[in-house]
Protein backbone atom coordinates (compact mmCIF):
# COMPACT_ATOMS: atom_id res chain seq x y z
CA UNK A 1 0.00 0.00 0.00
CA UNK A 2 1.32 3.36 -0.81
CA UNK A 3 1.90 5.72 2.11
CA UNK A 4 0.13 8.46 2.26
CA UNK A 5 0.16 10.34 5.30
CA UNK A 6 2.45 12.96 6.74
CA UNK A 7 3.04 14.18 10.07
CA UNK A 8 3.28 18.14 10.51
CA UNK A 9 4.19 20.11 13.38
CA UNK A 10 3.89 23.85 14.25
CA UNK A 11 6.48 24.51 16.87
CA UNK A 12 5.43 27.74 18.36
CA UNK A 13 6.78 30.41 21.63
CA UNK A 14 5.04 28.25 24.27
CA UNK A 15 3.18 25.07 22.55
CA UNK A 16 3.32 22.40 19.90
CA UNK A 17 1.03 21.25 17.57
CA UNK A 18 1.17 18.00 16.15
CA UNK A 19 -1.44 16.22 13.61
CA UNK A 20 -1.38 13.66 10.81
CA UNK A 21 -2.09 14.91 7.50
CA UNK A 22 -3.67 13.00 4.34
CA UNK A 23 -1.21 14.24 1.43
CA UNK A 24 -3.80 13.01 -0.73
CA UNK A 25 -6.60 15.23 0.56
CA UNK A 26 -4.66 18.11 1.87
CA UNK A 27 -6.97 17.35 4.93
CA UNK A 28 -5.38 17.38 9.04
CA UNK A 29 -6.55 14.51 10.56
CA UNK A 30 -8.21 16.51 13.30
CA UNK A 31 -8.44 13.05 15.66
CA UNK A 32 -4.91 13.05 15.95
CA UNK A 33 -3.91 16.56 16.51
CA UNK A 34 -2.09 17.06 19.73
CA UNK A 35 -1.07 19.98 21.39
CA UNK A 36 1.24 20.82 23.99
CA UNK A 37 2.40 23.65 26.36
CA UNK A 38 6.53 24.00 26.18
CA UNK A 39 8.96 26.05 28.33
CA UNK A 40 10.91 27.58 25.42
CA UNK A 41 13.48 28.54 28.13
CA UNK A 42 13.69 24.77 29.80
CA UNK A 43 16.72 22.51 28.97
CA UNK A 44 17.28 21.12 25.93
CA UNK A 45 16.30 17.86 27.43
CA UNK A 46 13.08 19.17 28.48
CA UNK A 47 12.16 20.62 25.59
CA UNK A 48 13.14 17.85 23.35
CA UNK A 49 10.96 15.56 25.95
CA UNK A 50 7.94 17.27 25.55
CA UNK A 51 8.27 17.60 21.34
CA UNK A 52 8.66 13.87 21.01
CA UNK A 53 5.71 12.96 24.04
CA UNK A 54 3.52 15.16 21.27
CA UNK A 55 4.97 13.78 18.44
CA UNK A 56 4.73 10.01 20.14
CA UNK A 57 0.95 10.93 21.10
CA UNK A 58 0.05 11.45 17.23
CA UNK A 59 1.99 7.95 16.19
CA UNK A 60 -0.34 6.44 18.26
CA UNK A 61 -2.83 7.01 16.35
CA UNK A 62 -1.90 6.19 13.06
CA UNK A 63 0.38 3.23 11.51
CA UNK A 64 3.69 4.29 11.67
CA UNK A 65 4.12 2.08 8.02
CA UNK A 66 2.12 4.64 6.49
CA UNK A 67 3.45 7.62 7.75
CA UNK A 68 6.47 9.50 5.53
CA UNK A 69 7.86 11.17 7.97
CA UNK A 70 7.72 14.13 10.42
CA UNK A 71 7.60 17.63 8.90
CA UNK A 72 9.05 20.60 10.89
CA UNK A 73 8.19 24.34 10.98
CA UNK A 74 10.56 25.86 13.07
CA UNK A 75 11.35 29.53 13.87
CA UNK A 76 14.73 30.59 12.76
CA UNK A 77 17.36 31.00 13.11
CA UNK A 78 17.67 27.48 11.77
CA UNK A 79 19.33 25.28 9.49
CA UNK A 80 16.65 23.62 7.43
CA UNK A 81 18.81 21.56 5.25
CA UNK A 82 20.32 19.63 8.25
CA UNK A 83 18.08 20.34 10.91
CA UNK A 84 20.64 22.04 13.37
CA UNK A 85 19.07 24.62 15.41
CA UNK A 86 20.80 28.11 14.99
CA UNK A 87 18.81 29.95 17.88
CA UNK A 88 20.51 32.73 20.20
CA UNK A 89 20.98 36.02 21.13
CA UNK A 90 16.81 35.98 21.57
CA UNK A 91 14.69 34.72 24.34
CA UNK A 92 13.26 31.85 23.13
CA UNK A 93 14.83 28.37 22.44
CA UNK A 94 18.53 29.54 22.70
CA UNK A 95 19.64 26.08 25.07
CA UNK A 96 18.43 24.09 21.75
CA UNK A 97 21.74 25.92 20.10
CA UNK A 98 23.35 23.78 17.90
CA UNK A 99 21.52 20.32 18.58
CA UNK A 100 20.63 18.29 15.69
CA UNK A 101 16.69 18.29 16.55
CA UNK A 102 15.99 15.75 13.54
CA UNK A 103 18.22 13.07 15.37
CA UNK A 104 16.86 13.85 18.58
CA UNK A 105 13.50 13.31 17.14
CA UNK A 106 14.31 10.22 15.23
CA UNK A 107 16.10 8.81 18.55
CA UNK A 108 13.55 9.49 21.09
CA UNK A 109 10.45 7.77 19.05
CA UNK A 110 9.72 4.42 18.33
CA UNK A 111 10.24 4.86 14.57
CA UNK A 112 13.49 3.27 12.27
CA UNK A 113 16.78 4.94 12.00
CA UNK A 114 15.99 5.61 8.79
CA UNK A 115 12.67 7.45 9.41
CA UNK A 116 12.84 10.83 7.68
CA UNK A 117 12.59 14.63 9.71
CA UNK A 118 12.31 17.70 7.29
CA UNK A 119 12.00 20.93 8.39
CA UNK A 120 11.37 24.47 7.25
CA UNK A 121 10.85 27.99 8.11
CA UNK A 122 7.57 28.54 10.40
CA UNK A 123 6.30 31.61 8.37
CA UNK A 124 7.33 30.02 5.39
CA UNK A 125 5.15 26.60 6.43
CA UNK A 126 1.86 29.26 7.29
CA UNK A 127 2.23 30.62 3.35
CA UNK A 128 2.79 27.00 2.07
CA UNK A 129 -0.34 25.81 3.46
CA UNK A 130 -2.25 28.49 2.72
CA UNK A 131 -1.28 28.23 -1.14
CA UNK A 132 -1.54 24.23 -1.37
CA UNK A 133 -5.23 24.47 0.85
CA UNK A 134 -5.98 27.31 2.05
CA UNK A 135 -7.33 31.20 0.27
CA UNK A 136 -4.31 31.47 -1.92
CA UNK A 137 -4.29 27.89 -3.42
CA UNK A 138 -6.40 29.40 -6.64
CA UNK A 139 -3.46 32.13 -7.43
CA UNK A 140 0.00 31.52 -8.84
CA UNK A 141 1.37 34.38 -6.60
CA UNK A 142 0.82 35.61 -3.19
CA UNK A 143 2.02 37.01 -0.02
CA UNK A 144 1.64 35.35 3.51
CA UNK A 145 1.69 37.24 6.52
CA UNK A 146 1.23 36.51 10.40
CA UNK A 147 0.73 39.47 12.75
CA UNK A 148 1.68 37.92 16.25
CA UNK A 149 4.37 38.12 18.82
CA UNK A 150 6.58 38.36 15.60
CA UNK A 151 5.92 39.50 12.30
CA UNK A 152 6.58 36.04 9.76
CA UNK A 153 5.97 36.45 6.19
CA UNK A 154 6.56 35.24 3.22
CA UNK A 155 6.20 35.15 -0.79
CA UNK A 156 5.24 32.70 -2.61
CA UNK A 157 5.21 31.51 -6.57
CA UNK A 158 3.44 27.92 -8.06
CA UNK A 159 3.59 27.06 -4.06
CA UNK A 160 7.40 27.26 -3.71
CA UNK A 161 8.57 30.23 -1.53
CA UNK A 162 10.84 32.69 -3.05
CA UNK A 163 13.89 33.85 -1.17
CA UNK A 164 16.24 35.32 -3.51
CA UNK A 165 15.81 37.57 -6.52
CA UNK A 166 14.70 40.78 -7.57
CA UNK A 167 11.46 40.90 -6.35
CA UNK A 168 11.25 40.14 -3.34
CA UNK A 169 13.51 41.60 -0.13
CA UNK A 170 16.46 39.42 1.68
CA UNK A 171 15.32 36.19 2.65
CA UNK A 172 12.12 36.48 1.01
CA UNK A 173 10.80 37.86 4.24
CA UNK A 174 10.25 41.30 5.55
CA UNK A 175 10.66 41.64 10.07
CA UNK A 176 13.98 42.63 9.07
CA UNK A 177 13.50 45.77 7.09
CA UNK A 178 13.32 49.38 8.21
CA UNK A 179 10.32 51.20 9.22
CA UNK A 180 10.58 54.16 11.25
CA UNK A 181 13.65 53.49 12.88
CA UNK A 182 13.35 50.46 13.90
CA UNK A 183 12.98 47.13 12.28
CA UNK A 184 9.40 45.71 10.75
CA UNK A 185 9.12 43.21 13.32
CA UNK A 186 9.34 45.71 15.94
CA UNK A 187 6.87 47.83 14.85
CA UNK A 188 4.20 44.94 13.32
CA UNK A 189 4.28 42.62 16.23
CA UNK A 190 2.46 42.51 19.85
CA UNK A 191 5.14 44.45 21.50
CA UNK A 192 4.31 47.28 19.47
CA UNK A 193 1.09 47.37 20.61
CA UNK A 194 2.14 46.98 24.06
CA UNK A 195 5.19 49.51 24.03
CA UNK A 196 2.77 51.98 22.61
CA UNK A 197 -0.56 51.13 25.14
CA UNK A 198 2.41 51.65 27.95
CA UNK A 199 3.17 55.19 27.00
CA UNK A 200 -0.22 56.62 26.45
CA UNK A 201 -1.89 54.72 29.61
CA UNK A 202 1.80 54.30 31.72
CA UNK A 203 -0.35 50.77 32.42
CA UNK A 204 0.44 46.87 30.91
CA UNK A 205 -2.03 44.74 29.27
CA UNK A 206 -1.45 40.88 28.36
CA UNK A 207 -1.92 40.83 24.83
CA UNK A 208 -3.48 42.69 21.67
CA UNK A 209 -6.76 41.01 22.58
CA UNK A 210 -7.30 42.56 25.74
CA UNK A 211 -6.45 46.01 24.29
CA UNK A 212 -8.70 45.35 21.44
CA UNK A 213 -11.66 45.00 23.98
CA UNK A 214 -10.76 48.16 25.51
CA UNK A 215 -10.54 49.96 21.92
CA UNK A 216 -14.18 49.55 21.68
CA UNK A 217 -14.84 52.35 24.23
CA UNK A 218 -12.02 54.13 24.03
CA UNK A 219 -10.97 55.89 21.47
CA UNK A 220 -7.18 56.91 22.10
CA UNK A 221 -6.80 52.91 21.97
CA UNK A 222 -8.63 52.56 18.92
CA UNK A 223 -6.66 55.09 17.48
CA UNK A 224 -3.52 52.77 17.85
CA UNK A 225 -5.32 50.38 15.77
CA UNK A 226 -5.82 52.76 12.98
CA UNK A 227 -1.83 54.21 13.27
CA UNK A 228 -1.19 50.38 13.20
CA UNK A 229 -3.36 49.21 10.10
CA UNK A 230 -1.99 52.85 8.13
CA UNK A 231 1.69 51.83 8.74
CA UNK A 232 1.10 48.20 7.84
CA UNK A 233 -0.41 49.23 4.60
CA UNK A 234 2.53 51.57 3.75
CA UNK A 235 5.41 49.50 4.47
CA UNK A 236 3.93 46.05 2.99
CA UNK A 237 2.23 48.05 -0.56
CA UNK A 238 5.74 48.66 -2.50
CA UNK A 239 6.60 45.14 -1.93
CA UNK A 240 3.21 43.36 -2.77
CA UNK A 241 3.43 45.50 -6.09
CA UNK A 242 6.76 44.52 -6.92
CA UNK A 243 6.04 40.56 -6.52
CA UNK A 244 2.93 41.10 -8.33
CA UNK A 245 0.94 39.33 -5.46
CA UNK A 246 -2.89 38.45 -6.79
CA UNK A 247 -3.30 37.76 -3.31
CA UNK A 248 -2.34 38.44 0.85
CA UNK A 249 -3.52 36.50 3.46
CA UNK A 250 -3.48 37.23 6.86
CA UNK A 251 -3.05 34.68 9.97
CA UNK A 252 -1.65 35.43 13.83
CA UNK A 253 -3.42 36.42 16.82
CA UNK A 254 -3.47 40.09 15.75
CA UNK A 255 -5.35 39.20 12.85
CA UNK A 256 -9.09 38.37 15.34
CA UNK A 257 -8.91 42.08 15.82
CA UNK A 258 -8.75 43.08 12.05
CA UNK A 259 -12.19 44.90 12.40
CA UNK A 260 -10.47 47.75 13.97
CA UNK A 261 -7.44 48.05 11.35
CA UNK A 262 -8.50 46.36 8.45
CA UNK A 263 -9.94 49.15 6.57
CA UNK A 264 -7.65 51.62 7.00
CA UNK A 265 -5.27 48.96 5.97
CA UNK A 266 -6.65 48.15 2.80
CA UNK A 267 -7.56 52.07 2.01
CA UNK A 268 -3.31 52.61 2.39
CA UNK A 269 -2.89 49.84 -0.04
CA UNK A 270 -4.86 51.19 -2.43
CA UNK A 271 -3.28 54.74 -1.94
CA UNK A 272 -0.38 53.11 -2.79
CA UNK A 273 -1.80 51.56 -5.93
CA UNK A 274 -1.64 48.25 -4.53
CA UNK A 275 -5.04 46.43 -5.31
CA UNK A 276 -4.26 43.02 -3.89
CA UNK A 277 -7.05 40.67 -2.60
CA UNK A 278 -6.68 40.28 1.23
CA UNK A 279 -7.86 37.56 2.94
CA UNK A 280 -7.95 36.05 6.78
CA UNK A 281 -7.16 32.57 6.42
CA UNK A 282 -9.39 30.18 7.75
CA UNK A 283 -6.58 27.37 7.97
CA UNK A 284 -5.28 29.92 11.09
CA UNK A 285 -2.73 26.86 13.15
CA UNK A 286 -3.80 24.26 10.26
CA UNK A 287 -1.37 26.58 7.57
CA UNK A 288 1.40 25.74 9.35
CA UNK A 289 0.79 22.13 9.76
CA UNK A 290 -0.14 21.54 6.09
CA UNK A 291 2.67 23.14 5.06
CA UNK A 292 5.23 21.38 7.34
CA UNK A 293 3.43 18.27 5.79
CA UNK A 294 3.72 19.35 2.75
CA UNK A 295 7.34 18.69 2.46
CA UNK A 296 6.85 15.00 2.02
CA UNK A 297 5.14 15.87 -1.35
CA UNK A 298 8.50 14.83 -3.42
CA UNK A 299 7.90 17.22 -6.22
CA UNK A 300 7.45 20.09 -3.56
CA UNK A 301 10.61 18.56 -1.66
CA UNK A 302 12.57 18.90 -4.70
CA UNK A 303 11.51 22.18 -5.85
CA UNK A 304 11.38 23.93 -2.42
CA UNK A 305 15.53 22.48 -1.25
CA UNK A 306 16.83 25.35 -3.18
CA UNK A 307 15.41 27.68 -0.40
CA UNK A 308 16.04 26.46 2.84
CA UNK A 309 18.87 27.63 3.09
CA UNK A 310 17.80 31.10 2.37
CA UNK A 311 14.75 31.07 4.97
Amino acid sequence: MEKKLAIGVDIGGSHIICAAVDLESACVLKETCAVKPVNNQASATSIMSIWASCLGEVLEMVPVDQVLGVGVAMPGPFDYLNGICLIRGVAKYENLYGFNIGDAIVSSLDVPDNFKVRFINDASAFAVGEAWAGKASGVKRSVSITLGTGFGSAFIEDKIPVCDGPDVPARGCVYHLPFNGEIADESFSTRWFLRNYSKLSGKEVQGVKELAEIALTDKSIMNLFVQYGDNIGTFLAPWLNKFKAEKLIIGGNISNAYNLFGDVFEKRLKTGKCFVKVELSDLKEDAAVLGSSYLFNENFWKAVQHALPLM
